[in-house]
């Protein structure tokens, strides 16, 4: 029989990066050694104290069964809890939380409680690619593209954004960018959500992720007209285990549970109470020493490869977030990212993220500094 996909599937652009994986692939049978930057998974273990936590609840036989699409109380109170101390932010764990199978599930199922056949949903552009494909066109909502600049600090200007659409999803610390977003605009923000009747969607997934004595704070220390996913992936690196949360308005909340009903049956019990065990560790605004000691060892690696690619004549900027660097290459991003690859080094093209990211690269902080002089040794004979 000729299957074919729904015109919403159908929508979804080609892959891009489908072919630098071919040639990747290529390169590693020719016994190329490959030093990936390009995928934003962390090389550091998850602590052990999780670990530990979750062996012990495997051995009880009620963290076998189902738990709660929203989220097992437990679990939501710990969320609840972690908010007050981190950003002294109040929640009510019963309406105003729930748990996800990771922060991506929940920005892409947000948007089938809210988002109707044709409404238009404003994504920023570069921007993690999640808000506009599975958000929006797997909704069958129509994604409008908000390019943003890194001589506006890749901040969204909000005298020019559409008046007309159902939410806007914002990132800060930024992915691909590594933006950060100061108070003053995140209040402006949600005051222009308010006016202009516009869903803030507000990714705060490398919250814990900063540098250089920066706190990222939590978009509801400003309002509750909005939603906040997070995600303990990057926190404490659990990306594998999937397990995240969003936040908010008490409506917001509401439909994205009826949603998560209807599509999931929650994440397992026993990593929730990890989770739990995780979030405790927090006493007061700052990182605890599990949390600390990885962002010690992404920022060294920060300013190793940053201040190597300026010595190369590369205007690398050190971000105040995230594990990323986005750096303006001068040339056009999928021909930068092939010439690299040429030298076993994978980078990925900002055009991946939108077309705003043309000219620029992302690299990814997930190699041991060792392996970064490596990949800078090899820059140098190619740049």
């Amino acid at each position: 029989m000729n299957y074919e996909f729904a015109e919403r599937l159908k929508n979804i652009p080609p892959y891009l990066f489908a072919e630098i994986e071919e040639k990747v692939s290529k390169k590693k049978a020719e016994g190329v050694d490959i030093l990936d930057f390009g995928i934003g998974d962390p090389d550091l273990p998850t602590p052990k104290l999780i670990i530990d936590e979750i062996k012990k609840q495997l051995d009880d036989p009620q963290n076998y069964q189902y738990s709660s699409s929203a989220g097992e109380r437990e679990t939501r109170v710990a969320v609840a809890e972690w908010y007050k101390t981190r950003f002294n932010v109040d929640l009510d764990p019963d309406k105003e939380v729930v748990i996800l199978l990771g922060s991506k599930e929940g920005l892409a199922n947000f948007a089938r409680a809210f988002a109707n056949a044709g409404d238009k949903i404003l994504c920023p552009d570069p921007a993690y690619p999640v808000y506009s494909l599975g958000a929006a066109l797997l909704c069958d909502a129509y994604p409008e593209y908000v390019k943003t600049y890194a001589e506006d600090g890749f901040l969204p200007q909000l005298d020019t954004l559409p008046q007309d659409g159902k939410m806007l999803y914002v990132n800060f610390p930024n992915n691909p960018t590594g933006a950060t977003a100061p108070a003053s605009y995140l209040k402006d923000l949600l005051q222009w959500g308010e006016e202009s009747k516009t869903i803030i969607c507000y990714d705060n997934a490398y919250s814990e992720m900063t540098y250089d004595d920066y706190l990222a704070p939590s978009i509801l220390e400003f309002g509750r007209n909005a939603i906040e996913f997070g995600s303990l992936s990057k926190t404490f690196n659990m990306t594998g285990y999937r397990i995240g949360y969003a936040v908010g308005d008490e409506k917001l909340i509401a439909g994205l549970k009826k949603v998560k009903s209807q599509t999931d049956s929650g994440a397992p019990k026993f990593i929730q109470k990890a989770a739990v065990t995780a979030l405790k560790t927090y006493t007061g605004p700052q990182r605890p020493a599990i949390v600390q000691e990885c962002v010690d060892i992404y920022c060294e690696r920060r300013d190793i490869f940053v201040d190597g690619l300026r010595e190369l004549g590369i205007n690398a900027q050190k971000p105040k977030g995230t594990f990323y660097l986005f750096v303006d290459v001068g040339m056009n991003a999928l021909e930068f990212a092939e010439k690299m690859l040429d030298v076993g080094i994978v980078v990925t093209p900002g055009t991946g993220y939108g077309e705003a990211g043309e000219g620029f690269v992302r690299i990814a902080l997930t190699q041991p500094k060792e392996r970064i002089f490596e990949a800078l040794e090899r820059m140098r004979k190619v740049l």
